[in-house]
């Protein structure tokens, strides 16, 4: 009995080593990360997707992080083959029984004057503020320079 006890308080604290998403009411945080940056930059990215599994619209409107002086909620697009970034002033909807995806080359967080570089197997704490669901805590999973997307996706799936 003892062995069995041990061993499901070992599976217990694994547990958040691979459980990245967040909710709050009808939202869900899924799947934020980031990629380490160089030394001496001042700014980084957050990646997530957000789905709202409520009947009702609600939008992102503000973040933050002890790790950066300033965080916003920016968009990409090309303009005339130019690609120009610009934050998002009104934030970003995320539909009723819907999602918003932040990644690489569209919308996603952007952390300002960072604190310390962002490295490679570390967790930068954020919060979320929703309009309707208020606000979530989420962890940013660090992966490569280069990384494409999480590291490990629910179910083996990115």
């Amino acid at each position: 009995m003892t062995y069995r006890v041990a061993l499901a308080f070992v599976a217990t604290l694994a547990v958040p080593a691979f459980a990245q998403d967040a909710r709050k009411g009808s939202i869900t945080a899924a799947d934020p990360w980031s990629r380490a940056t160089a030394p001496r930059a001042s700014v980084g990215a957050g990646y997530l997707t957000i789905r709202n599994d409520g009947a009702q619209p609600d939008r992102l409107i503000a973040a933050s992080s002890p790790r950066a002086a300033k965080v916003e909620i920016h968009t990409m697009s090309l303009d005339n083959g130019i690609m120009r970034m610009r934050p998002l002033p009104n934030g970003l909807e995320v539909p009723a029984g819907g999602e918003a995806s932040l990644a690489p080359g569209g919308n996603h967080i952007m952390l300002i004057d960072l604190k310390a570089p962002l490295k490679e197997g570390e967790r930068v704490p954020a919060t979320l503020r929703f309009a309707r669901a208020g606000t979530l805590t989420i962890h940013f999973k660090v992966g490569a320079a280069g990384a494409a997307g999480p590291e490990a996706g629910h179910g083996g799936h990115n």
